[in-house]
């Protein structure tokens, strides 16, 4: 069997109506209207700190990420984990998921304006990171329990969007040197 395949069958028997229910709650933070919410509100608070480049770095890989994440799953046209496994209604493709790539756009330019705020060692950094890291790990590992993608979609989707807000930490970095 493949990892796709293994990693369903090992995370069905573990469901109860209990953790169905956090884990839907979860998986809501890390979709496309929350993620947006979540980086205008940081975005809005960046710039009334006088942070307007941390600002447009938070806005912006999130509000392009969207379209990217939407265009890419057209590409790809993979169809998502079958039912009745599947515990959510969703029409839209599987590869990569959304959820895993927006929440660690997200988390990843949230990350980045982290370390240029505390200094390494601070506490505040080191936690703000963790918070980060494993909110965007347990948005994914929501998609798997809830088999709304296959494990390699929500890979997929980590890299994506760990890479998306790269690329944009890169171009306001040249954009800031060519000034």
């Amino acid at each position: 069997m493949s990892l796709d395949g293994d990693v369903l069958e090992w995370v069905v028997p573990l469901r109860e109506p209990w953790l169905t229910t956090l884990m839907t709650g979860i998986t809501h933070t890390g979709g496309v209207a929350a993620t947006i919410v979540l980086a205008l509100i940081a975005a809005v608070l960046l710039a009334r700190a006088g942070r307007r480049s941390d600002a447009t770095l938070v806005g912006a890989a999130v509000l392009t990420g969207w379209p990217v994440m939407s265009l890419t799953k057209h590409l790809f046209g993979r169809a998502r984990p079958p039912e009745p496994e599947r515990l959510i209604v969703i029409q839209t493709e599987s590869f990569p998921s959304g959820h895993a790539m927006m929440s660690a756009i997200l988390a990843t330019a949230l990350a980045v304006v982290v370390v240029r705020t505390w200094p390494r060692g601070d506490r505040r950094r080191i936690a703000a990171l963790v918070v980060l890291v494993c909110y965007t790990l347990l948005v994914g590992l929501t998609r798997l329990y809830l088999a709304a993608h296959w494990a390699t979609d929500v890979l997929a989707g980590w890299v994506f969007g760990v890479l998306w807000a790269m690329l944009w930490v890169w171009f306001l970095t040249r954009v800031r040197l060519a000034r």
